[in-house]
């Protein structure tokens, strides 16, 4: 029995020293391409934040970073689809959010004609800085304050003078954060979205070489993704002009 656990406790101790280790590595590596890009080394600091996220660890630093990298590099189509990666996993990080800004006001290309619907804008500036498990929590907790009221009013017939106007209330903000929580899920997860990293990207009116050029993409355009076929994306810009691209001219988000 003591043998017994002896080798559990063993098993348990090299369990935890393997867990550490993992953790450990990453982090490693985060320093030193760090350190890399401190030293303006950027091909190394990329590889490493490369090599982080090829392991299966995502985290916005480690986007962040990499958008940086990529940015001091002059890719502005990397570094703007890191940052939304970065962004997207830390909305409310206000460095992220500034220098995703900053570099999208660097695109060479400035579309023309966009208009924004108020309503989506709104909504978008909303849920900015929320994380979508954020408000889904948030909504999870207002449907259980209904339940407890409504089974306070209409199951245990109290009558207290702030329970019907709790109710009233808690229902307004249950509809309201459900609708925010729907929103920033079609938004930022159902929306396939995708950026332009190629130099130079043609934009056809057709998925094929012979079709008629519509316009021509430049790195740092964040498009959405409607459709493919073979090696084409069909996609539709700010402005709303649609077109389609090669896949590898762009990567999705």
């Amino acid at each position: 029995m003591r043998k017994l656990r002896m080798t559990v406790s063993l098993c348990v101790l090299i369990g935890v020293l393997g867990a550490a280790a993992a953790v450990a590595a990453p982090l490693s590596e985060f320093d030193a391409a760090n350190l890399e890009f401190q030293n303006k080394l950027y091909d190394a600091a990329i590889a490493g934040y490369r090599s982080i996220l090829t392991q299966g660890y995502e985290s916005a630093p480690v986007y962040f970073n990499l958008g940086n990298a990529y940015f001091k590099k002059g890719d502005l189509g990397n570094a703007i689809l890191n940052y939304l990666k970065a962004r997207r996993l830390d909305p409310a990080d206000d460095d992220i959010r500034s220098n995703l800004e900053f570099a999208r006001r660097l695109t060479s290309v400035q579309l023309e004609g966009v208009t924004l619907n108020p309503i989506t804008s709104l909504l978008e500036s909303m849920t900015a800085s929320w994380r979508l498990s954020t408000l889904a929590w948030v909504s999870s907790l207002l449907f259980i304050l209904v339940i407890a009221l409504l089974a306070l009013r209409y199951g245990l017939a109290v009558f207290h003078p702030l329970v019907k106007p709790g109710l009233v209330v808690g229902l307004i903000l249950l509809v309201g954060s459900s609708y925010l929580t729907t929103f920033k899920y079609r938004h930022d997860y159902l929306t396939r979205r995708a950026v332009i990293i190629a130099a130079q990207s043609e934009v056809r009116t057709g998925p094929s070489e012979q079709s008629d050029l519509e316009l021509q993409g430049e790195p740092g355009l964040v498009v959405e993704v409607l459709a493919e076929t073979g090696g084409y994306y069909n996609v539709l810009f700010e402005n709303q002009r649609r077109g389609w691209i090669k896949k590898e001219s762009v990567s999705v988000i």
